[in-house]
């Protein structure tokens, strides 16, 4: 459980994402800590942003009005810039929430990062790579549940036995991280495996494949042992032929 000190900024660039998902992104938020501070960026005497303004008002987030003064220059990211570094150097937060897929927020992550504050980052697919790689972990939006009052947005279809095999970036990822984390008797850590591949692929996520936990995950490739730790959790190994 998140204690009362670890207070986050959910900085939202509403030019880039849907309304729709605002409620996800706000329960995923939850489980890292409080979201104190809560704004959103955009240019709100504009048509294309009237579904904001309803679920900016229902979950109190703070609008910031930033007119486009200029056609095909993004004033949204450069409020939205000032104002995170203005709340990074107060030193109240642990935590930075960037909900956005725009590559123009790279360095900013990575600035905040370099003061040791941690950042999260939300957004489509099609999020460009550095982006999500300056993340200390980046989550998609399609892989977050909506509430049941919501029609579901299309999660990942779960990949077979066979597909999970066949993605050589995951299991080289897990194999590698099992091995850097186990100890001699070759047994890891689940927990410290799974954050292990989130600190070398922000982006890491068992939902991403379409199953809601990582030992799901780890038992549908059928390359690896699972067993209960007598501590409590669970243990991994490599699988030896």
């Amino acid at each position: 459980m998140a204690q009362p000190a670890d207070l986050l900024a959910v900085l939202i660039d509403a030019d880039n994402v849907s309304a729709a998902k605002i409620d996800a992104v706000l329960a995923e938020v939850a489980g890292f800590g409080t979201a104190s501070v809560k704004r959103i960026y955009g240019d709100w005497t504009s048509t294309q942003l009237s579904t904001w303004k309803q679920a900016a008002s229902e979950h109190v987030i703070q609008p910031v009005q930033q007119f486009a003064n200029t056609v095909g220059k993004n004033a949204t990211d450069s409020a939205l810039i000032i104002d995170a570094m203005d709340l990074l150097y107060t030193r109240r937060f642990s935590g930075f929430c960037i909900v956005s897929s725009d590559s123009d927020f790279t360095r900013l992550a990575t600035r905040i990062r370099e003061e040791g504050v941690t950042v999260h980052g939300f957004g489509e697919r099609k999020t460009p790579v550095a982006f999500r790689n300056a993340c200390d972990t980046f989550t998609y939006l399609d892989v977050l549940e909506e509430p049941q009052d919501q029609p579901a947005a299309v999660a990942p279809t779960r990949k077979t036995t066979q597909e999970l095999r066949q993605d050589t970036k995951l299991v080289a990822g897990l194999r590698a991280c099992i091995t850097t984390a186990s100890g001699e008797d070759a047994w890891a850590n689940l927990s410290a495996v799974g954050s292990l591949m989130r600190k070398q692929q922000p982006d890491f996520d068992s939902r991403n494949w379409g199953y809601a936990k990582l030992s799901d995950l780890v038992k549908a490739t059928g390359l690896f042992v699972l067993e209960p730790r007598t501590t409590g959790g669970l243990q991994i190994r490599n699988k030896t032929k």
